[in-house]
């Protein structure tokens, strides 16, 4: 079910998900979600979503992982976060959240309904395009808006003219 999107709507505007995670492809989602945004006066969201721990049934050692997985979100969303101030001199809305990454994205779109776009990158490696890239063919993971998949090896020039 896809709900209505405010982004078209006055004192509203359009937003660009992309999410920050490890994976070498990351980058080349943020740069042009963060340029899609800017040209379109949009603004651009990084989702940093925490996997759920295996270490549950140790109470002390899962409150250390999950302290330290809350400090390494934030870490890196403050890593691409100044990567975009610098760049195009845009603030990004900057988003921690912990679950399955797909349920998480699921629920961030119906939550903020701006989200008119889910920005995601091709990886080019042989083993395919990436776990969330493939997510998007699997059963049930489609998403509620229309989902940018912008290929890994895209140069700046090519990710300014097509942004």
């Amino acid at each position: 079910m896809v709900s209505k999107r405010l982004s078209r709507e006055a004192g509203h505007r359009r937003k660009f998900l992309t999410i920050i995670d490890d994976t070498p492809e990351c980058e080349r989602a943020v740069a042009y979600a963060a340029r899609r945004a800017k040209h379109t006066g949009g603004v651009v969201v990084l989702l940093y979503v925490i996997e759920p721990s295996d270490f549950q049934h140790w109470l002390g050692v899962e409150k250390i992982m999950r302290e330290e997985a809350i400090a390494a979100a934030n870490a890196a969303l403050d890593t691409y976060a100044t990567k975009v101030r610098e760049t195009l001199g845009i603030e990004p809305e900057l988003v921690v959240r912990e679950g399955k990454t797909t349920d998480q994205i699921h629920q961030l779109i119906e939550e903020d309904q701006d989200i008119a776009i889910l920005v995601l990158a091709a990886s080019s490696s042989k083993e395919g395009p990436g776990p969330l890239v493939a997510s998007i063919a699997g059963k049930g993971a489609a998403f509620p808006v229309p989902v940018t998949v912008v290929p890994q090896n895209l140069s700046e020039e090519d990710l300014e003219s097509l942004a």
